[in-house]
């Protein structure tokens, strides 16, 4: 995982520049180990291992675009982001991806602000191969490939939906998934171990819910939902803020339940 996603900051930023600076790599990271460290030594008594929070400040590093010359929302987000693993709990697990989590609550407290990576690498074939075939092959060492493949298949088939209501054309609603926002999102958050469901069939259930209320928020968009319009800046990472934390509280609840009956 940390190779991936290192993979997916040096060909993003060597073909795009999508950083738009490296201090605000160097904040995004510095708070997040720092972070990491102090509260892991402070609650538990030890200090953890920082590879989750290297791939969560690159993470952040590269999906949040704020206005220009703004470290605040890097240094804001990795805080936010580690330390909702150690609070956001229920019964000793936490509920949201980190990143995930922080990216969410910026944008929805500070949207005039902070902005999510939107950048598409279109018909950047090689880019996008070497991502694909590397994020594949790690998702499915994990074991998380089915996560990865019901969500895409669900995307593309709602897209399609979609593009028969609004009637736009097919492959601008599949484009997205071309760009290095949602190629962090289907390998990182959506495939997060420590915040998905127990089961095969229950993470695949998720991951098509997921693909469904993006796509709920995003036909919202497009009739003008004052009620949503909250959600519009960052359908995916919002829509699995939403069903994602819910999923596994209901998952630790039955297992729980289970034990109990036992």
């Amino acid at each position: 995982m940390s190779f991936l996603i290192t993979l997916i900051l040096v060909l993003g930023e060597a073909r795009y520049g999508v950083l738009g600076g490296y201090d605000r790599l160097i904040a995004a990271l510095g708070v997040c180990t720092a972070t990491e460290l102090i509260l892991s030594r402070l609650l538990r008594g030890r200090f953890a291992n920082v590879q989750s929070a290297y791939i969560t400040g690159i993470s952040l590093a590269l999906l949040i675009k704020p206005r220009a010359d703004l470290l605040w929302p890097f240094v804001l987000g990795g805080f936010l982001a580690i330390a909702s693993k150690y609070v956001l709990q229920y019964r000793g697990r936490h509920l949201w991806n980190p990143s995930n989590f922080a990216i969410s609550v910026l944008v929805l407290v500070a949207p005039a602000s902070v902005a999510v990576l939107s950048h598409q690498w279109g018909n950047e074939l090689a880019t996008n191969a070497v991502i694909w075939c590397f994020g594949l092959l790690i998702v499915s060492r994990v074991r998380m490939l089915h996560v990865t493949l019901t969500y895409v298949a669900c995307f593309v088939a709602l897209a399609a939906v979609r593009s028969l209501i609004v009637g736009g054309p097919l492959l601008a609603e599949i484009a997205p998934l071309t760009g290095p926002m949602y190629q962090l999102f289907i390998f990182f958050m959506i495939t997060d171990p420590k915040t998905t469901v127990s089961t095969v069939r229950g993470r695949m259930i998720v991951a098509a819910t997921v693909a469904a209320a993006e796509t709920a928020i995003r036909l919202a968009g497009d009739h003008h939902v004052a009620a949503l319009s909250a959600l519009y800046p960052a359908p995916p990472i919002l829509a699995l803020a939403i069903v994602g934390p819910l999923a596994k509280a209901m998952d630790l609840y039955c297992e729980w339940r289970s034990g109990r009956t036992n």
